[in-house]
């Protein structure tokens, strides 16, 4: 994850006053890591991964940055598997960073378990730049494209792209 992006994620969990965040996809802990620094002290981040080296690595990364005693909740799993699991209204930001194909999936899981204020942000939004070609029909960018029109549609939600990094979608749940 590049640095524009990283504080971006930041300034939008300090924004949302974040105690309790979701991260659907862990990585090796970067992302991880910029949103525990905008969350409030006494937040708590659930990651999710299926990859057992990413959990590995993010783990690593958290403790060398000194998020210990309960900061951070990694759990191994398919993301579809573990959010049915988690409390509806009890998050202040979903942030999905997974198998873009399940964007829509993590999107009606998001609109559950968000609190009214909460946001839902997800990574990529750019397709690589596939996303404003027309001709670009791979599974990728046509997942995007659906879930910006999801995002559009979904009246409930207050939602924009923000043209850093890769991109991101960002829409807050009004109600």
């Amino acid at each position: 994850m590049d640095p524009f992006t990283g504080a971006t994620l930041r300034l939008l969990a300090a924004a949302a006053g974040a105690k309790a965040v979701i991260e659907l996809g862990t990585g090796a802990g970067v992302s991880s890591l910029w949103l525990l620094a905008g969350m409030r002290p006494d937040g708590v981040l659930t990651s999710v991964d299926a990859e057992s080296e990413h959990q590995r690595l993010a783990k690593a990364s958290l403790a060398e940055a000194g998020f210990t005693g309960g900061k951070a909740r990694l759990i191994h799993g398919r993301a579809l598997d573990v959010l049915p699991r988690l409390s509806d209204g009890a998050y202040d930001l979903v942030f999905c960073d997974a198998n873009r194909s399940e964007n829509g999936d993590y999107l009606a899981a998001a609109l559950r378990l968000l609190r009214p204020g909460g946001l839902v942000v997800f990574a990529g939004a750019l397709g690589g730049g596939r996303i404003a070609e027309a001709s670009a029909r791979d599974a990728d960018t046509v997942a995007l494209r659906e879930l910006a029109k999801a995002l559009r549609e979904e009246p409930r939600l207050l939602a924009g792209a923000l043209p850093v990094g890769a991109g991101l979608l960002v829409a807050a749940l009004t109600g």
